[in-house]
């Protein structure tokens, strides 16, 4: 067991705790948070603002260090993310968090690069003003599909549609239906690999395009018309926003700020139902506690506390995959774009790059240019087991087809993610109101994480600040 202390000594929580006997009445409060990842972090910190110093909050994480799927190493002596590198800029919580941390001055933005699509063994311009890669109009596709595929994008608002109000389908099952295979696997699968690690194939429309399910549950007589009405109006505001120092610094802050002890290396293993609160093991008698966990687990420890909610969040599946960091000489020549996904069906192993020299302004300062190659995927997670050679090899032999540069690596980092992110497959939207009623009545007790509400860093956030409010109100 790892326990990194802020604030409170571990002697103070008593020994009687410890063992899930009763506390001394005069004892503070104490809550615990299952789950050391960003959510778990934001949790905490609300939840210390909220009840002031003499809360116990203790964070409880099976793994070795803080932050979760949220990891920055060092490339050439300099922070660099290894897990997510970016946050949707349109939502506020990010934003505010560093503000509040005093942290605005590590915000920063893209430089406003354009991504490539590898397809057809050729890269092409990412289609422009799509949802989710789901065009409004067939001529953002040209050069990407083939002109019976334009053909067809062209004519769908001439084809009846068939819809019904709160159905669900895999995002594949309507658009390749309505636009045909290749605007499903070169335009969307792309960016669905990029935000779940999935495919069109494995997540649903409700969950993952809720305005678009939305607009034709409102009655759009056509998929074109859905999209249309489902984009968000044309801005000039940065898409993305980033970290200057990786996401190391929010994680430490929050850590900090929160003043909570933490004991990493330790899995949660039960909870019950207690006289005036729940046992939690192992740290014993606690007056509330956060689920900060990936969905299995929040099974695992709801299944005798919330059964109907534990079968729920035991359906939800988790994909995995790796990402391969590499320093390569400055003068490589790099394709002045963000990066370049990769649409399904190409021979190449890796499912896309991340050009993050050409991205991030700040890292186009440095003395190397750094690029992020990522592989695996929902139903794919072979590369987990492939070596650290193997996983450089392929990045860099990948690379070198999709840009025509020679790519020869000064330094390189493998990070593997296995079951980092849920999948919002069909019915996702459903699972998660059946867990959410299922705990509603369970006083003390809240959930977080990346499977409920999305899977996004700011989305993350809220649930975190979600579930301290959830708590600070049940003690009150």
């Amino acid at each position: 067991m790892g326990v990194a202390a802020a604030g409170r000594d571990e002697a103070d929580s008593g020994a009687a705790a410890e063992t899930g006997g009763e506390r001394d009445t005069v004892a503070s409060m104490r809550i615990a948070i299952v789950g050391g990842g960003i959510s778990g972090l934001v949790a905490a910190y609300r939840l210390r603002t909220r009840l002031g110093a003499d809360a116990d909050i203790v964070v409880l994480d099976r793994a070795e260090r803080l932050g979760g799927i949220l990891h920055t190493g060092e490339m050439g002596g300099e922070p660099l993310d290894l897990g997510a590198e970016a946050f949707v800029g349109r939502r506020p919580e990010v934003p505010a968090l560093l503000g509040e941390l005093g942290l605005t001055d590590q915000l920063v933005t893209p430089a406003g690069r354009r991504p490539l699509v590898w397809a057809g063994g050729e890269a092409h311009p990412l289609p422009p003003r799509t949802l989710m890669g789901i065009p409004s109009d067939a001529e953002s596709l040209r050069g990407l599909v083939d002109e019976d595929t334009l053909a067809r994008v062209a004519a769908e608002p001439q084809r009846a549609l068939t819809w019904y109000p709160d159905a669900d389908l895999d995002v594949y099952s309507l658009v390749a239906d309505r636009f045909g295979a290749q605007v499903a696997e070169r335009s969307v699968d792309p960016l669905l690999g990029g935000v779940y690690a999935g495919s069109s194939r494995s997540i649903g429309v409700r969950a993952a395009l809720p305005g678009l399910a939305a607009a034709l549950d409102a009655g759009a007589p056509s998929l074109t018309h859905a999209v249309a009405a489902a984009l968000p109006p044309p801005s000039d505001a940065p898409v993305f926003g980033g970290i200057r120092d990786g996401y190391r610094v929010l994680l430490d802050a929050l850590a900090e700020a929160a003043a909570a002890r933490f004991v990493t290396a330790t899995p949660a293993t039960r909870l019950a139902r207690a006289t005036g609160g729940w046992v939690l093991d192992p740290l014993g008698l606690v007056d509330a506690v956060v689920l900060a966990t990936p969905a299995p687990v929040t099974a695992r420890l709801l299944r005798y506390v919330a059964p109907r909610a534990a079968d729920a969040a035991a359906g939800i599946e988790l994909s995995s995959s790796v990402v391969v960091a590499l320093s390569l000489p400055r003068d490589t020549a790099l394709p002045d774009n963000s990066g370049i996904l990769v649409a399904t069906g190409e021979s190449l192993r890796a499912k896309a790059f991340t050009l993050s020299s050409r991205k991030w302004p700040h890292l186009a300062e440095r003395k190397t240019a750094l690029v992020r190659a990522s592989f695996g995927k929902f139903g794919d997670d072979a590369p987990l087991s492939w070596s650290d050679a193997e996983l450089i090899a392929a990045a860099t032999e990948d690379l070198a087809t999709v840009t025509g540069a020679v790519i020869d690596p000064e330094e390189a980092i493998v990070q593997r993610w296995p079951g980092g992110l849920a999948q919002y497959a069909v019915g996702h939207v459903d699972r998660i109101a059946e867990i959410e009623s299922a705990t509603a009545d369970l006083d003390g007790l809240a959930l977080a994480g990346g499977y409920l509400h999305g899977v996004g860093v700011p989305a993350c956030v809220a649930s975190g600040e979600n579930a301290a409010r959830r708590i600070a109100e049940s003690l009150a």
